[in-house]
């Protein structure tokens, strides 16, 4: 069995940030112990978007300048579309299972931080399994 080494760096790059934005996102959580739970979960939830895309971005941006630097500009933009609604259809899967469980786990008053690790780890294997199985489907990787 062949390894498709762009979808494992690919993956890889997703990992290392949603690990970053996991604790990050745990130590907001848990500085905004105090306020409501639906609250707590979307803050929280922000703070992890802007830490996950901002390192994804420059990732990315470093693992495929060369790739990019050779290819034309229609396919550069056929590729990136595709990546677009990849990462898009994940999304969708990932905030309803992050929003949901956070929420959930600081109604049932689980600790704000393991709260928002619990949840982040849950809904990031779906996200990345989401993203993989669109992602060899579009033949993007």
């Amino acid at each position: 069995m062949k390894l498709n080494q762009p979808l494992l760096r690919l993956n890889r790059n997703l990992l290392v940030c949603c690990v970053v934005s996991a604790l990050i996102s745990a130590f907001v959580a848990q500085m905004l112990s105090e306020e409501e739970s639906y609250l707590n979960t979307t803050i929280t939830i922000l703070a992890g978007y802007t830490v996950f895309f901002g390192f994804f971005g420059f990732l990315f941006y470093l693992d495929n300048k060369k790739r990019y630097q050779a290819m034309r500009p229609k396919l550069i933009k056929k590729e990136l579309i595709k990546l677009a609604s990849s990462f898009g259809i994940g999304e969708i899967v990932y905030l309803g299972i992050r929003w949901s469980l956070m929420f959930y786990f600081l109604e049932i008053e689980l600790e704000p931080f393991a709260a928002s690790l619990a949840s982040e780890a849950i809904a990031t294997l779906f996200y990345l399994a989401v993203i993989s199985v669109v992602l060899k489907a579009t033949k993007v990787y």
